[in-house]
Order: C-alpha cells, then sequence, then structure tokens
C-alpha cells in the first residue's frame, strides 16, 4: 500500500516537472521569434532614417506599430507557457 502510494506521489512531480519543463521551452521559443523580428525591424528603422531624415516621424509611426504587432507574438507565447504551467 505505501509502496503504491509513493508510485502515485513519485508520478504527480514528474507531471509537474514536464510541465515546467514545457512552460519554459514555449516561453523560450516563443520570445525569440519576436526578439530577432523587433532587432531586424529596428535596424532597418534606423537604416531608413539614415538614408532620409525627413521622413523620420512615418518610418518612426509604422516602426512602433509593427513593434507592436510583433510584441503581440511574445505575449501570446506567455499566455500558452501560463496555460501550461498552471491547468
Amino acid at each position: 500500500m505505501e509502496e503504491t502510494k509513493a508510485v502515485v506521489e513519485n508520478a504527480a512531480s514528474n507531471i509537474e516537472a514536464v510541465k515546467s519543463l514545457a512552460a519554459a521551452i514555449a516561453i523560450g521559443i516563443g520570445a525569440i521569434g519576436p526578439a530577432l523580428a523587433i532587432g531586424k525591424l529596428a535596424s532597418k528603422a534606423m537604416e531608413a532614417i539614415g538614408r532620409n531624415p525627413e521622413a523620420a516621424p512615418k518610418i518612426q509611426t509604422a516602426m512602433i506599430l509593427a513593434i507592436a504587432f510583433t510584441e503581440a507574438i511574445a505575449i501570446y507565447a506567455l499566455v500558452i507557457a501560463l496555460i501550461i504551467k498552471f491547468i
């Protein structure tokens, strides 16, 4: 009886460990894409402003909007990681 109880407790702790690992992988992979995209976006925006400084306000507005949309993808990854962890 005690042996069965120990096996069940061990399985429950293993499930929690797997859930934690899955959540970490989800947010890790989910954050890499947006981070690379925002870096590339900012790089190209700075390059465009350097070539045409008069267009800076238009470029900056478009850049901030694109960054907001890109960051939303990372937030979705965070939500999925939280769902994996706590549900």
